[in-house]
């Protein structure tokens, strides 16, 4: 009797999602709101093996809450690029605390490429977009290692390149979920205020954009909130979030299309 044909091992090197997935939830849950979503996202486990990424800056306690509210478990990760703010890092422990994590991760630059491409400490000064390569978009591959999916703090009126962003996109293969892309900022001002959330404690000094510290300065009355960061470079975004897939635009004054939470 012949043997069996012996079985071929195959690895499996497909995306975890395609863009078809993303389409899928964004139908699914166009006009819900948003804890409403992300408790059938982490209950039904629609985005798989899913993190939230965090900057702990000026508008994150409104995402971390809602995270929290959905699903405590849910993973934290946070990139110290080790030029951060000490307040930042206070901030940090702060929330995650006030909003019971229990999963908090903190991912920082591999110190033999720091020896090798930034000695000084000062490639800031003179090379912004290398200073972030290794310091926050490295850094944060790594953490993103063995996720399915990560949920982002972006929001769409926070710059031009952040523009009609999708509640679900797909980035390298991973899902990519922005739970704030069509709040505005009265909209979070708003949850801060009814959720008696903690502020960072530099926005009161006029930091309304915080990123790593020598990169950051005060926002000067009437300028955009971004304004602050990378302040004489043309430089708007680290490189962790790449541009979007344009969505399309919708009409603003229909009651259809406003947000919803």
């Amino acid at each position: 009797m012949a043997d069996a044909a012996r079985q071929i091992d195959i690895i499996d090197t497909r995306p975890a999602f395609t863009q078809a997935d993303a389409d899928a939830l964004n139908a699914r849950f166009a006009g819900v709101g948003t804890l409403d979503m992300l408790k059938s996202v982490f209950a039904e486990g629609l985005a798989g093996n899913v993190a939230v990424v965090s900057s702990f800056g000026t508008e994150s306690a409104v995402l971390l809450d809602l995270v929290a509210k959905a699903d405590p478990t849910v993973p934290v990760i946070f990139v110290d690029t080790m030029k951060m703010f000490a307040e930042t890092l206070a901030y940090r422990d702060t929330l995650v605390a006030a909003f019971g994590f229990t999963d908090s991760r903190t991912v920082t630059p591999k110190l033999d490429v720091l020896a090798a491409k930034d000695e000084t400490g000062l490639r800031w000064s003179y090379d912004p977009d290398g200073c972030c390569e290794i310091r926050k978009v490295e850094p944060m591959k790594r953490a993103k290692d063995g996720l399915d999916a990560w949920i982002s703090g972006r929001k769409a009126f926070q710059s031009v390149t952040r523009q009609n962003l999708p509640r679900f996109e797909v980035e390298d293969g991973l899902l990519k979920i922005n739970p704030l892309g069509d709040w505005t900022k009265d909209d979070l001002q708003a949850w801060f205020a009814e959720h008696d959330l903690p502020r960072h404690p530099l926005e009161a000094q006029g930091y309304l954009s915080i990123g790593c510290e020598p990169c950051t300065s005060k926002v000067m009355p009437g300028e955009d909130p971004r304004a602050g960061r990378w302040r004489g470079w043309d430089k708007v975004e680290c490189g962790i979030h790449s541009p979007v897939t344009p969505i399309p635009a919708v009409d603003a004054d229909d009651p259809a299309n406003m947000p919803v939470f």
